[in-house]
């Protein structure tokens, strides 16, 4: 059994970039990897545009200005004003060449077509000159970035269309033992309602993720090693659901073993997710992942993300990790790491209740993880402890 630092460095030591690209449009490249840095093929801006509402003036040595004319957004005149001369003018809109600040219309007084500016002027006062932005040719985005809505709309704004990104990891999922069962069935004697499923695919698809379930009741070696065989052949990361801890008919160890499934580690000091394996087969790696809810989601979040963050060529080393201080005081008898199940609220963090690994009831409120390193023992109210930030939670 080894410490979760361990656990994550070997996670992370074992990282590796796929290298199959694809290009796609840029609408269906969000959250997606560039596959190479990006070339701006112009400057942005390529116009010196004016950043406010207001007047651009040629300017001289007084305080008066005769009104010209107006340019909008989107014109392509290019007045010739001569000092002391000066042009209505709108955000966006292209600053004449020959005009050499914007003064703002609420800094300015007008009488007819004569407008009087009672404050100092410099030289480019509200302009955006061209490629202040971005430079043609220069590398705004580097290979490996993760394209957000922000992102795409930047690409859109140097005229691109569509872009190369790493193809997402292939990822299976495995589900293990007889006692599962789908919500459309009869709850019965021994038999539970599968849940596994739903959790991990949603949690892939949060990260643009659509993976293939592999669903099988059959507990016996026989079963386990043939459907594993068949994931190992086709994924880049297998996820299998329970079967991994030492009962008479937990058989995916095993199973691994006659693979020839390299173990890279198993068991973690740590709860929820002790019985967690971490191994890999030529480029295909394998998570065995504990059974109960919360510990399946839990390992998924500190172990599984960040490996496959690596895959599709990022840095990212999972969850957002912050100190956040205690809403409360807290005891921790527990010799192993803790994953908490918490809630962040007015930057502060509260431990929820019902933490046992099979209780998701604690999951479904939470926003976070709170990590208890190994013997930690107290912590007062307001003490810092790290706080691992679920998807889309936004720190108030």
């Amino acid at each position: 059994m080894i410490a979760v630092e361990e656990a994550l460095h070997i996670v992370l030591k074992e990282r590796f970039a796929l290298t199959e690209t694809e290009t796609l449009p840029l609408q269906q490249a969000l959250n997606r990897n560039l596959a190479k840095a990006i070339q701006s093929p112009i400057n942005l801006p390529s116009y010196r545009l004016s950043s406010m509402d207001g007047f651009a003036l040629c300017t001289h040595d007084f305080q008066e200005y005769q009104l010209k004319g107006e340019v909008k957004a989107g014109d392509n005149q290019n007045p010739d004003l001569q000092p002391g001369e000066c042009v209505r003018i709108f955000t966006g809109a292209v600053v004449p060449d020959s005009a050499d600040a914007v003064v703002m219309q609420e800094k300015i007084k007008q009488e007819g077509n004569t407008i009087t500016v009672d404050l100092p002027i410099y030289q480019g006062q509200n302009i955006r000159e061209v490629g202040s932005q971005v430079k043609k040719g220069a590398f705004p985005l580097e290979k490996g970035q993760v394209l957000q809505a922000s992102g795409l709309a930047f690409l859109r704004s140097l005229g691109i269309s569509e872009v190369e990104v790493i193809r997402v990891p292939r990822v299976r999922i495995i589900l293990t033992g007889n006692e599962l069962i789908s919500p459309d069935e009869p709850l019965t004697r021994g038999k539970i309602y599968e849940s596994n499923s739903v959790l991990l695919q949603i949690a892939l698809e949060q990260q643009g993720i659509q993976p293939q379930l592999i669903s099988f009741s059959e507990d016996s070696i026989e079963a386990t090693t043939s459907v594993l065989e068949n994931a190992l052949q086709t994924a880049d990361v297998v996820l299998v659901s329970g079967g991994i801890s030492v009962g008479d008919y937990d058989f995916v160890k095993a199973a691994l073993g006659n693979l020839k499934v390299e173990t890279l580690f198993y068991k973690v000091r740590q709860r929820p997710g002790k019985p967690l394996y971490f191994g890999k087969k030529e480029n295909a790696f394998v998570f065995a992942l504990p059974g109960n809810p919360a510990s399946t989601l839990s390992c998924f979040y500190v172990y599984v993300l960040p490996l496959l963050a690596r895959l599709k060529g990022g840095q990212s080393k999972g969850l957002l990790r912050v100190k956040l201080p205690l809403a409360h005081a807290f005891q921790s008898d527990e010799p192993r790491a803790l994953f908490l199940k918490a809630l962040v609220k007015e930057r502060a963090v509260q431990i929820l209740d019902y933490q046992h690994s099979s209780m998701l009831v604690s999951f479904a409120k939470a926003n976070a993880l709170v990590y208890i390193p190994e013997k930690s023992g107290a912590f007062s109210e307001g003490d810092f402890v790290e706080t691992l930030l679920l998807p889309n939670t936004i720190l108030t």
